[in-house]
């Protein structure tokens, strides 16, 4: 991406606020639209409304362009020209919040304050093992917090960037590269079995279409279970071990066996079972995925959270719709 390794603040900045909730492929485009129409701040500030309204149509929520020409604006006129240096003065440019300022102050300045976005929140949260939500003001604080201590101040900016790109390529929402990851041997989660629990948030993202994998683990008479406590659809029934994601995952046999012995330590299981894709509509969300038998020789440390219960105490408890469909048609 053009943006990484830029020292402009003025192109840090345009990156940042055309990001905000925009993705990088879409981004890309507008960016170099804007950087080629108005290579300074000054430029920018001196256009017309309408003209830069034009260049960002199609991106949305336009109260991110009115904030950005306001800003340009004053900057051009009142600050001539010249972007603040100052994580405090950042913050009150109008549109510019933590995130941005940090990100702005550390890439262009070089100053000493952690850029904390979703990469960020990941990586903290499965290393250290913390399960404070990360939506909350609190889970917000102490995550800034920490990520402010392990900085390395005196070239924040290539941290930041390392810290984030790390989350992007290794440290994955779904299928992390943990088997090759350098920081496993320390990973907190890796060690507990709880790389795919973590980070936590309080309020689940209403997503339209969602995929919800479940593994049936069985040893000898027991069956690995777990009741679901988070504010979400479903709360307070009972689910097998959950892999959530955004997009289908293509599980084989091949997969299966790397990710169980990568991330659970599993080994020598039998993979009996994966079911087809199986989908429930329900009032506002798509619910797909798929039912995965495992046959454990042992149980691992990292599934000995799980309540491990009998098929007889099975049925006495209480499962989604989407679960009990699946077992009633014998699969």
């Amino acid at each position: 991406m053009p943006w990484k390794g830029e020292r402009d603040p003025y192109k840090i900045w345009l990156s940042e606020v055309i990001l905000q909730q925009t993705r990088v492929e879409q981004g890309l485009e507008y960016y170099n639209r804007f950087i080629n129409q108005y290579p300074t701040i000054t430029q920018l500030a001196k256009a017309k409304d309408e003209a830069v309204f034009k260049l960002w149509e199609g991106l949305g929520y336009y109260s991110r362009c009115r904030n950005l020409l306001a800003t340009a604006r004053y900057i051009a006129f009142e600050l001539g020209g010249i972007m603040p240096g100052k994580y405090e003065e950042l913050l009150q440019l109008k549109g510019v919040g933590p995130y941005t300022a940090a990100a702005i102050a550390s890439f262009a300045f070089n100053l000493p304050h952690a850029v904390v976005d979703g990469n960020v929140f990941r990586v903290i949260a499965r290393y250290f093992g913390i399960d404070h939500p990360t939506d909350t003001s609190a889970g917000k604080a102490l995550f800034t917090h920490l990520a402010n201590e392990l900085l390395a101040a005196k070239e924040a900016g290539r941290y930041n960037q390392a810290i984030m790109d790390f989350g992007a390529t290794v440290c994955k929402p779904a299928l992390p590269a943990c088997t090759s990851c350098p920081l496993h041997k320390n990973c907190a989660a890796l060690k507990a079995g709880t790389v795919n629990k973590l980070p936590v948030k309080t309020k689940t993202i209403l997503r339209k279409n969602r995929w919800l994998d479940y593994f049936i683990f069985s040893h000898q008479t027991t069956i690995g279970i777990s009741q679901r406590t988070n504010k979400d659809i479903w709360q307070g029934l009972h689910e097998f071990y959950l892999v959530e994601s955004d997009k289908m995952i293509p599980w084989s046999q091949q997969l299966i066996k790397e990710w169980l012995s990568a991330q659970l330590g599993v080994e020598g299981a039998t993979i009996e079972v994966i079911s087809p894709v199986r989908k429930q509509q329900l009032t506002h969300q798509q619910i797909s995925g798929r039912f995965i038998r495992i046959q454990l020789s042992k149980i691992p440390d990292s599934l000995k959270g799980l309540d491990w219960v009998s098929p007889a105490e099975l049925r006495k408890l209480a499962f989604p719709r989407f679960i009990t469909a699946y077992f009633e048609e014998g699969r």
